[in-house]
């Protein structure tokens, strides 16, 4: 069935004037009557009351009238997801993560999104999530993983990671075979530690500020590897993620206590637009990384 020719009839029938409906439609009033014809000639029905001035549809028509209105309404619907379709395959995401997080959760994740989504390029940002949310506001991201605990209110957030941070240390170290250890024995001792900033680095400088103590800090790394790496030699204690130390042999994680979760939120500026491509990724890690943290 000519869906044109339904577009016309349905104007014509909400209209109720030929006239009005061509005038509407940006067509010849002759072009239109010819239209209605074929759709009668289409159907085996008559349609329009052509005899009479008060009832411009015939019982047939005003049926088809209900049903077409229904088609239509369809066909539009099909039309616009397969436009919201055709403009996921491009577009551009400028997406911020903490380094911890973009060394050691985002590798695969990213990599099987683009093999679905070839098209779409994301710029990857790496700051600690301050920065981040100072470039969220800025419009200078689309989408930031951000502290989850700390709400702005001109974001939106959905919760995404809900991790606990742990001490990280050599295997040989003196309090490795502590079941746990708290922020007060981890401050005495040497560390390596995220640059300022960065939420495993704070939890610990709010807490010496607090209690005053003076932390003895042998580095300052955003570098993972790194870090783990003179972890291993001795140089410090770390914070990190538990996962992170996973694979590891030569270290070891002990749990705080109290204990420290690590949250953080998918957030957008409630004002900022996001595009088709930044909806389906939010989508994406929600069912990839929402389901595994």
């Amino acid at each position: 069935m000519n869906l044109k020719r339904l577009e016309y009839f349905c104007q014509l029938a909400l209209l109720g004037n030929f006239t009005r409906a061509a005038r509407t439609l940006g067509i010849a009033q002759p072009a239109l009557t010819v239209a209605i014809q074929k759709l009668e000639q289409e159907v085996g029905l008559k349609l329009i009351n052509r005899a009479d001035k008060h009832s411009l549809l015939t019982a047939e028509g005003r049926v088809l009238y209900k049903l077409a209105s229904q088609l239509l309404s369809q066909a539009k619907q099909v039309e616009l997801e397969l436009e919201e379709l055709r403009e996921l395959e491009s577009g551009t995401i400028r997406f911020g993560v903490p380094a911890m997080m973009g060394s050691y959760y985002f590798p695969q994740i990213l990599t099987e999104f683009k093999q679905k989504y070839p098209k779409i390029k994301i710029q990857l940002v790496d700051q600690g999530t301050a920065a981040l949310e100072k470039m969220l506001l800025n419009s200078e991201l689309d989408l930031a993983l951000v502290r989850g605990d700390i709400e702005n209110p001109q974001l939106r957030y959905t919760e995404l990671i809900d991790e606990e941070i742990v001490a990280g240390m050599v295997s040989s170290h003196p309090l490795a075979a502590e079941k746990t250890i708290s922020l007060e024995q981890f401050c005495q001792q040497p560390l390596v530690l995220f640059h300022e900033g960065y939420f495993l680095r704070e939890v610990v400088s709010q807490y010496s500020k607090k209690q005053q103590l003076t932390l003895d800090v042998r580095m300052e790394t955003n570098l993972i590897e790194l870090q783990k790496s003179l972890v291993r030699n001795g140089v410090g204690i770390t914070t990190c993620l538990s996962r992170i130390l996973q694979n590891e042999q030569q270290m070891t994680s002990i749990p705080f206590e109290p204990k420290i979760e690590f949250k953080l939120s998918l957030a957008w500026r409630k004002n900022h637009y996001l595009s088709n491509a930044s909806k389906v990724f939010m989508t994406y890690l929600d069912s990839t990384v929402g389901s595994s943290s």
